[in-house]
């Protein structure tokens, strides 16, 4: 799996959530407030809608819809309406940039 540059680290503040595209897909890239970062599917599970416009909360993403809950480590649901878990992607920070492993 390839390692793709998504941006400076710095372009995402603490706790927050940036939008990602790639090879016509949507991602998700978060930056946690101890300065790590995680990436997901860009789409909520429930109804397509975009994460990045969504609320970060500790380790956890609102979906801007129904305020649908996913834990953004491990993409797993933590509030209905939301039951399908979204995938994730390693993340590295190398050069001061995010990469994520994006399959081909």
């Amino acid at each position: 799996m390839p390692w793709t540059v998504v941006d400076d680290a710095d372009a995402i503040e603490p706790e927050d959530v940036i939008r990602f595209d790639h090879a016509g897909r949507t991602y998700a890239v978060y930056r946690s407030a101890d300065d790590a970062y995680f990436a997901t599917d860009g789409l909520c599970t429930h109804e397509q809608v975009h994460l990045a416009d969504g609320l970060v909360m500790g380790h956890v993403i609102e979906c801007p819809k129904h305020n649908g809950r996913f834990d953004y480590r491990t993409g797993e649901p933590r509030r209905a309406p939301v039951r399908k878990a979204l995938r994730t992607y390693p993340t590295k920070v190398e050069d001061g940039r995010i990469l994520v492993d994006i399959p081909d």
